[in-house]
């Protein structure tokens, strides 16, 4: 999602080399900001816009790292999607679109422009308070648990035929499946009483894009973490997912901050649904499963099967998630 090596817009007394683009609205922000929109906005010290925001990340001509915020939503939409197509996009938003000029960075940027030198902090009297810089992932925390739940939504398929069917427990305490079931998650909530395995990581490894994809070899619980290995812990019921759908059932009643639930495209009839708390994420499709990280469980990935009770709760949420326009 990077522009040409020419792209730039007038944003301080030099030229900003624009380097790449992201949308801050309601239905896609930066989810590594925070769990809804007016939080991920106040992380840059931004009102909460109903329409949003554009945020262009760049070089000045000594290299200064710089964002710039503008209100032309439909200008880096475009650009975004241009650039996702592999086609070049001059993003060079009007000056009276511009809303800030913010010294540093809100996310990790891999690439930097040529010509210039290296990205660094701009000098602190030439930018309005200090730096911004990315949330820390070197640890586990809202900000990764918040990225491995991206990276799920991304990886949706590959995660998904992980898990057997014959891993989640019936209500009655019973296998799904058959005397050949593997360790697994709990269905619908109800059976998370119950002995229920976990997908474990090591805690460390989500914020990336280093899933491996790897199947579990044959014996082995049907999950995966998300540096690749698989782990399998067995233990006495699981009340973090307890609270998450009650937290999420909860929403239904008394509507969270906008952006709390959001839904997006998939396959078929199906839509993608994100719903975040306090202290918790959980990626679902509206016709399959629900998959939960929690801040309390470094790096696990715990899978919430198809019950009585989960699609109507994920058909609900979907009614009331923020979507794309």
């Amino acid at each position: 999602m990077a522009g040409t090596d020419e792209d730039a817009v007038a944003a301080t007394d030099d030229a900003l080399y624009v380097l790449t683009a992201v949308l801050l609205t309601p239905a896609k922000f930066p989810s590594v900001l925070g769990d809804d929109y007016p939080e991920a906005c106040a992380a840059l010290g931004l009102a909460p816009l109903a329409d949003g925001y554009g945020l262009v990340l760049g070089q000045d001509g000594g290299g200064a790292r710089w964002t710039v915020v503008i209100d032309d939503v439909a200008l880096v939409a475009v650009a975004i999607a241009s650039w996702d197509c592999g086609m070049e996009y001059d993003l060079s938003p009007d000056e009276r679109t511009i809303v800030a000029a913010l010294p540093g960075w809100p996310l990790a940027v891999a690439v930097a422009a040529p010509g210039v030198p290296a990205p660094h902090d701009p000098d602190p009297e030439t930018g309005d308070g200090p730096p911004l810089t990315p949330p820390d992932t070197s640890t586990w925390g809202s900000a990764q648990r918040r990225l491995g739940a991206d990276e799920i939504a991304l990886q949706w398929a590959m995660w998904r035929e992980q898990i057997d069917e014959a891993a989640f427990l019936s209500p009655n305490g019973g296998s799904t499946g058959g005397d050949k079931a593997v360790a697994g998650g709990v269905s619908d909530g109800e059976a998370a009483d119950r002995d229920a395995p976990e997908y474990k990581s090591t805690g460390d490894e989500v914020a990336g894009n280093e899933t491996s994809g790897e199947r579990p070899a044959e014996g082995e619980t049907a999950g995966n973490n998300i540096s690749g290995g698989v782990a399998k812990e067995a233990r006495k019921g699981h009340n973090g997912i307890r609270r998450v759908l009650a937290e999420a059932r909860a929403y239904l009643d008394s509507p969270p901050p906008l952006g709390r639930v959001r839904s997006s495209f998939a396959s078929g009839d199906a839509r993608t649904l994100r719903a975040d708390g306090p202290g918790w994420s959980l990626v679902a499709r509206t016709d399959d499963i629900a998959f939960v990280l929690l801040d309390d469980e470094p790096g696990e990935v715990l899978p919430v099967g198809r019950g009585p009770q989960l699609p109507g709760l994920l058909a609900a949420l979907d009614k009331m998630a923020v979507r794309p326009s």
